[in-house]
């Protein structure tokens, strides 16, 4: 009959407590609009650099493309004084040795139509000339420089008389304009193009640059120069007609830091002046001077300009001719396209502060609601206490504690047998004599706790070690004193305890480790038969791997050298009383004789995944020796075995090799965990067509599925000792066990008693009609059959 069930545990906010967590609330509401502030800033701070990144890149293509320009029509300048002097230099190799007189003057006639005809071709040309050295076409101790000029308003050509005014044309205005003084000779130079700055030439009347090419024999000799003479229009031209932006302007610097041409169409020319003024105090020529200096085209620089009131961006690079060309954009016209991102994004940042402040009456009441249901978390649904949530936060909070696991014995035999409604009976009457215990012992002191499945917990205060005995042993007394009825079926509850004590709690420490220390001395109580353990930390990891190590060394060893062998427990028929059959049993014989049982290495050799050769081992021995005998013998077999393929084919192969399998028993572990009932239908469609039976091993440890048992079409269940062993002293084993055999006579299902080990056990097996026995009653293992008859 069910006692009073525990009320629901609730615990409320103190007034100060929720105040507290209101201005919290508050606090980080105003943390968000601000958040939501910066965020909208750097959002628009972001779009405006990758904007302008993208408007500075359209503008460096545009400028890119006016260079390209630029520097196109200068290469061809320059093209044009590399064939002048090439055409020098073609014409001194037709020069004979001493040729002179009438021979001489025939090749400068025809190297003066070539120089006019060349000179005629180059558009916008202004004059072209070969300037050779002292006796080069010419006699000894002579200069032959002819020079012509085209006229700008006609295509008549004009030949200097430039041997008369120059003794040579190093004296010549061109050349120090042109090339230093110094400037001495070198053939690596051959090909390579001098530009002179703007200057005006007083025969032409008008600005021109000049582009001069030395001229070298084969044996690298100095010719002289080869030289053209251009207007700057030529390049005045091309800049003038490159637009950037509606307000940008483009110029060009000569190498001596002059401008050339005017700022792009401007019609401020007062606003041009103070630009060019700027751009050339700027000496962007010293720059760009390393390309310039070498012949070369440079990259494009940026970099800013103030003049008057406006800021522009500068793009420069150096020309093919060494001069500098570069554009300027206002950055007002580049961050132009940011105004009406800037005002859509303020307009979005308003409406979201505005929304956010209207949702905040209703985000607190929302908060507060999930406080209330935070609360209801910390709580176990069916029996009000606190569960293991609440449990971990309140050890977090405790330096010092003692906390006791109370975990149910055959609790799932319980829920098997007699249903969930029955077993949630139990845990609330459990949870009524817990809860009265910590009533009775101050509740603050000692908290019970409910933990999932069929556990609870008791947190008290720090303690001795021999006080938390005491208290264990007062706790097992208290849930086990009474007997609980379930629809006036009195139930046998029975509980093992683990303690775990901590004196002072490390920074390190896990929150759930003193949970977890507790649970190991619940796993050691029931493995060493006791009702309450202390857990030890002084049994560490360390000692249990080198124990796992020991174990693994000596079962390798053990396969290697073939000391696993079978040995066979005799199972008596309870009808005849004589032994019918063998369970063969593995067994480890050491060097020097002594047998170690399968428990002491198996849990290793399943780790190792050594359990499938043991499985193979078996089989092979076993077949071999009832290959001879009448007797029937049963193997036990693991879900996995079952599942991999290679053991089964060896099964397959000893049953059609030996022809006993009308005398084989195949035993099924229910407790191993099997996940497809399929795999073994499928296994047992294989085997009986040969005559194997199928026994399930170990039946009512855990969660027997009866349906699936249904339609697995066994012959035996063998169940399990942990039943058998207290059935002629526990009402309960007696009830699960009866509910068994029933079940199992109900199917045409023989029955194994397994772990009989004394005269009231065995009648008590005989009572309920189980077929067979097996147990130290019986017989224990012995190395061979009929060895114990």
């Amino acid at each position: 009959m069910p006692g009073i069930l525990p009320s629901r545990l609730t615990r409320r906010k103190t007034p100060s407590s929720r105040q507290s967590i209101m201005w919290m609330l508050g606090l980080l509401l105003l943390v968000f609009v601000v958040g939501m502030f910066l965020l909208s800033s750097l959002n628009l701070s972001y779009s405006r650099d990758a904007l302008s990144e993208l408007r500075r890149q359209q503008i460096n293509e545009v400028v890119g493309a006016g260079l390209s320009r630029i520097n196109a029509r200068q290469s061809a300048l320059a093209s044009y004084t590399i064939t002048l002097a090439n055409v020098g230099e073609s014409f001194h190799e037709m020069v004979e040795s001493g040729m002179s007189g009438r021979a001489l003057s025939i090749v400068r006639g025809s190297l003066e139509h070539t120089l006019n005809a060349h000179l005629q071709d180059f558009e916008g040309a202004a004059g072209a000339g070969l300037w050779f050295e002292p006796g080069v076409l010419s006699e000894t101790g002579t200069s032959y420089m002819p020079y012509f000029l085209q006229g700008s308003d006609d295509n008549t050509l004009t030949r200097l008389d430039t041997e008369s005014r120059f003794d040579h044309y190093r004296n010549a205005p061109w050349f120090g304009r042109t090339l230093e003084q110094e400037w001495t000779a070198d053939p690596d130079n051959s090909g390579h193009v001098y530009w002179s700055p703007v200057y005006f030439d007083l025969n032409t009347e008008r600005a021109v640059l000049t582009l001069a090419s030395p001229m070298y024999d084969r044996d690298g000799n100095l010719l002289g120069m080869a030289t053209t003479a251009w207007g700057a229009d030529q390049i005045i031209d091309v800049v003038s007609r490159i637009t950037v932006t509606q307000h940008s302007f483009a110029f060009l610097n000569d190498r001596n830091n002059r401008n050339l041409s005017s700022l792009s169409q401007g019609k401020d020319t007062r606003r041009e002046q103070a630009l060019i003024d700027a751009i050339l105090a700027l000496d962007l020529g010293a720059d760009v001077d390393s390309a310039r200096s070498l012949g070369e085209v440079g990259e494009l620089t940026t970099r800013g300009l103030s003049a008057g009131n406006e800021d522009y961006e500068l793009y420069y690079a150096a020309t093919a001719g060494g001069m500098v060309y570069g554009a300027g954009v206002p950055r007002n016209e580049i961050n132009a396209v940011l105004l009406p991102m800037e005002r859509t994004n303020y307009r979005i940042l308003v409406g979201t502060v505005s929304a956010m402040l209207i949702l905040s009456l209703y985000l607190l009441y929302r908060i507060i609601q999930l406080i209330r249901e935070l609360q209801a978390s910390y709580t176990d649904d069916l029996t009000g206490l606190p569960n293991r949530v609440r449990l971990l936060r309140d050890l977090q909070n405790r330096q010092a504690a003692a906390l006791l696991i109370i975990n149910l014995d055959r609790f799932n035999q319980i829920n098997s047998l007699f249903g969930n409604v029955c077993g949630d009976h139990v845990l609330l009457a459990v949870a009524t004599r817990l809860t009265a215990f910590s009533r009775d012992h101050n509740r603050e002191i000692f908290r019970v706790y409910r933990l999932p499945g069929d556990e609870f917990a008791v947190l008290a205060p720090a303690m001795a070690p021999e006080v938390a005995h005491q208290l264990a042993v007062q706790v097992r007394h208290l849930v086990t004193g009474d007997r609980v009825y379930w629809q006036e079926q009195r139930l046998t509850v029975d509980v093992s305890i683990g303690i775990a004590l901590r004196n002072n709690r490390k920074s390190e420490d896990a929150a759930d480790q003193l949970v977890s220390q507790a649970k190991v001395a619940v796993l050691q109580a029931r493995e060493t038969g006791r009702h309450h353990l202390l857990y030890d930390p002084a049994v560490g990891v360390e000692e249990n791997y080198e124990n796992n190590l020991y174990w693994a060394n000596r079962l390798k060893e053990a396969i290697d050298h073939d000391r696993l062998v079978p040995w066979f427990q005799p199972i008596q028929d309870n009808q005849s009383g004589c032994i019918s059959k063998y369970e063969c049993l593995v067994r480890m014989v050491e060097p020097d004789g002594s047998v170690i049982s399968a428990g002491r290495f198996m849990d290793i050799a399943n780790k190792l995944r050594l359990n499938r050769r043991i499985t193979e081992l078996m089989i092979e021995k076993c077949f071999a020796c009832f290959t001879g005998r009448d007797d029937e013998f049963s193997i036990n077999l693991s879900y996995g075995d079952i599942t991999e393929p290679e053991t089964v084919a060896q099964i397959l192969s000893a049953i059609e090799t030996s022809g006993i399998g009308d005398r084989v028993i195949f035993e099924i572990l229910e407790s191993d965990g099997i996940t497809n009932y399929d795999d073994i239908r499928t296994f047992i469609e294989q085997v009986k067509p040969y005559g194997c039976r199928i026994a399930i091993d170990d039946f009512g440890t855990g969660y027997s599925n009866f349906s699936h048992l249904l339609s697995l079409n066994v012959d035996f269940i063998k169940i399990d000792g942990s039943l058998i062993r207290n059935l002629h002293e526990d009402q309960t084993a007696f009830l699960v066990t009866s509910g068994i055999v029933q079940f199992a006579r109900s199917l045409d299902i023989q029955t194994v008693a397994e772990f009989v080990h004394n005269e009231p056990v065995q009648a008590k097996v005989r009572e309920l009609g189980i077929d067979f026995s097996q147990g130290e009653y019986v017989s224990m293992p012995v190395p061979a059959p009929g060895s114990a008859d």
